[in-house]
């Protein structure tokens, strides 16, 4: 196998400890390449116990992490292998009679509020994430879209004026901008031709963004002087922006619904809650986390 023992014992140790499935990046565990089987399906015995196929997909979710730095074909392999190992560690830590510890129900108490929470995310919370929501919320995200002006520049930049006046009498002379971009421009674009993209009012330094939209499409600008130099600018082109396709943000709107109705349902249930938090300062950073 070509996954490491790190990473297996990284899984066994940390018994499981979940990375957080929720709002700050509301990401899922990745999926186990499988056929359609029965999650009852046993995929192995240890002992004579079995490990079925929900096993293996209730560990991808808690080994997510472990998951992103193994080939996924080997995802299968590497669950299988931490269950057995997990196995053969619960039953000898059962003939330890360890299982009869303080520390063991409350960790047992832990694990299954954190199984109960994972449910009602699932069945609640995400199962609120449907094609009539996304479409529902495209929609009112597309209503206040205001259509801005854009335009699309090529920009040389040299330290100088008298530079860049020597450069422009070569571009009028005849020389392509972009290939005078490429040989005398100082920044990044230099890779590119000069090319800029599309942008529009604010994302440029003030005396750059006057004289870009003052240009007619394929006129070349006089020297502009910016904090960062003196600027050759040939405008490309003007276009207006327009909405992006449903198709085109589904992914994204679908995460923002995700995290409304999160927002909704749990901020409404801790709302109906009385919570307690004695330690102040504790309490306002809980707060500032948006636990309260």
């Amino acid at each position: 196998m070509s996954f490491s023992l790190a990473a297996r014992l990284s899984a066994a140790v940390r018994g499981f400890a979940v990375p957080l499935v929720l709002v700050a990046g509301l990401g899922v565990a990745p999926a186990i390449a499988q056929d359609e089987t029965s999650p009852d399906t046993v995929v192995a015995t240890v002992g004579g116990e079995p490990i079925t196929e929900a096993d293996l997909m209730f560990a991808a979710e808690d080994l997510a992490a472990e998951l992103q730095s193994i080939p996924p074909t080997e995802h299968r392999a590497f669950l299988l292998t931490v269950m057995i190992d997990m196995k053969v560690m619960a039953n000898a830590a059962r003939e330890a009679e360890l299982d009869q510890s303080d520390i063991f129900a409350r960790r047992l108490d832990y694990l299954e509020e954190r199984s109960l929470r994972r449910a009602f995310f699932a069945e609640v919370v995400e199962a609120g994430v449907t094609d009539e929501a996304v479409e529902a919320a495209y929609e009112e995200m597309v209503a206040g879209f205001e259509a801005q002006p854009e335009v699309r520049a090529r920009h040389i930049l040299v330290p100088t004026l008298e530079e860049a006046q020597l450069i422009r009498a070569e571009i009028e002379g005849g020389k392509s901008f972009e290939d005078a971009a490429t040989e005398y421009g100082t920044d990044g674009t230099r890779a590119t031709g000069g090319d800029l993209g599309y942008f529009s009012s604010g994302m440029m330094v003030a005396p750059f963004e006057e004289a870009a939209f003052a240009l007619e499409t394929g006129q070349l600008s006089e020297p502009v002087e910016s904090q960062f130099g003196w600027h050759l600018i040939k405008l490309e082109d003007r276009r207006v922006t327009t909405a992006p396709t449903l198709d085109q943000v589904r992914q994204q709107v679908a995460q923002q619904v995700l995290y409304d109705n999160f927002s909704r349902i749990v901020g409404d249930l801790k709302a109906e809650t009385e919570i307690d938090i004695p330690d102040a300062d504790l309490a306002e950073a809980v707060e500032a986390q948006g636990g309260l």
